[in-house]
């Protein structure tokens, strides 16, 4: 039998550039508001309009009552959206195997080719070796299937990111239950939010939305459409207005009517990183001066489309905000999916949902077992 050789020296040293950089993607637009029929206008335009007081947020029993719990699809079909969403890098994967080892033992150069392919589909330098280095040890000159090489991928990646799948709990304990929500802008937060707001609402919790991202007023609109579509009050402020000042408002907003989640939005502009922390630091700093443990839950929004990028995003939020969560949206044909295993592998934060459409009922817990098989097309 042939023995098997020490590993090359250099083996990840040539390998520094495979990734690439995507630009994050654009912020979705804000629904438009309904048009006035023409005798409503004019005669708004013949009243002058008297000097009101703001008026308060309404008490949660005025408000439309919770929606109906969504049905659940199916298991089978979330899946074959979930492998929809990461066709791009499964296909490339696949077709790589298949192109390395047909016909091929497995010898030094198929694993060169096969760590080339692996660090191209953003599954990083760790779960890179890994995956090689159960080869190496196992099938190490003999010829080996590509299908035998998908099944080692989709075990190691499960074993990478079984311990980060880690459900979003309310645990009761914190009346409200602070969830701030970070991310650059453009990665789905507000869309998140409302999407969260519509689940804890079928479950029974009342629940309370901040707009502050109150540097964009399609951000605010934004979420103000998903409170009208929830059944959710949401508490705005003027474009411009203070980030930190709405959250303190907003807890003292929940603390009045007894709300069971107060989840708040926040501006994200990754190209300015001082002014970032400053902001969110404030607003963090803020919610601690009416309970010193609030954030209880800080959950960083990344879009799965922009690759390598995400990985210094985790880095930047983490430092300012001290995330404790991830949600990764975005995964349609285009997300380049492989960079979850990669952020799992560095960082072990909670991965605690999955988006992978429009639709309230696509945004899901995290299951890594699902994950891996749609990744490596098993």
């Amino acid at each position: 039998m042939s023995q098997q050789p020490e590993k090359k020296r250099g083996l990840f040293g040539r390998l520094f550039g495979g990734g690439t950089t995507d630009d994050a993607a654009q912020p979705l637009a804000a629904p438009s508001e309904p048009e006035l029929p023409l005798k409503a206008v004019s005669e708004a335009a013949a009243s002058p309009l008297p000097d009101m007081p703001a008026e308060p947020l309404p008490a949660l029993e005025t408000l439309a009552p919770a929606p109906e719990a969504v049905e659940a699809s199916p298991k089978q079909g979330w899946f074959q959206r979930l492998k929809t969403g990461l066709a791009k890098t499964s296909a490339k994967l696949s077709e790589g195997i298949t192109s390395v080892f047909t016909k091929r033992k497995l010898d030094d150069d198929t694993l060169d080719e096969l760590e080339d392919l692996l660090i191209q589909s953003d599954l990083g330098l760790e779960t890179t070796e890994r995956i090689t280095s159960t080869l190496r040890k196992t099938r190490y000159d003999k010829t080996i299937a590509p299908d035998e090489v998908r099944q080692v991928l989709a075990d190691e990646v499960e074993r990478v990111l079984q311990p980060v799948a880690v459900p979003l709990v309310i645990s009761g304990q914190h009346r409200p239950e602070v969830i701030l929500f970070v991310g650059v802008n453009g990665t789905g937060k507000t869309t998140t939010i409302g999407k969260l707001a519509a689940r804890f609402r079928s479950e029974g919790r009342s629940v309370l939305l901040a707009a502050g991202d109150t540097f964009r007023a399609a951000a605010i609109e934004q979420l103000t459409v998903w409170g009208e579509r929830t059944g959710t009050p949401v508490i705005s402020r003027e474009v411009g207005s203070d980030a930190a000042g709405l959250a303190f408002d907003a807890m003292a907003q929940a603390r009045r009517d007894n709300v069971d989640v107060l989840m708040i939005d926040t501006a994200g502009r990754l190209q300015n990183k001082k002014v970032l922390m400053e902001e969110l630091e404030k607003v963090v700093r803020v919610l601690k001066k009416s309970d010193i443990a609030a954030p209880h839950q800080v959950l960083l929004v990344l879009d799965a489309t922009t690759g390598q990028n995400a990985l210094s995003q985790v880095e930047v939020f983490q430092q300012v905000a001290g995330v404790t969560g991830l949600v990764m949206t975005k995964l349609d044909g285009t997300a380049r999916g492989g960079i979850l295993v990669a952020i799992s592998a560095k960082f072990k934060l909670p991965v605690v949902a999955l988006g992978v459409g429009e639709r309230i009922e696509d945004l899901q817990p995290f299951d890594a077992h699902e994950f891996a098989r749609a990744i490596a097309q098993v």
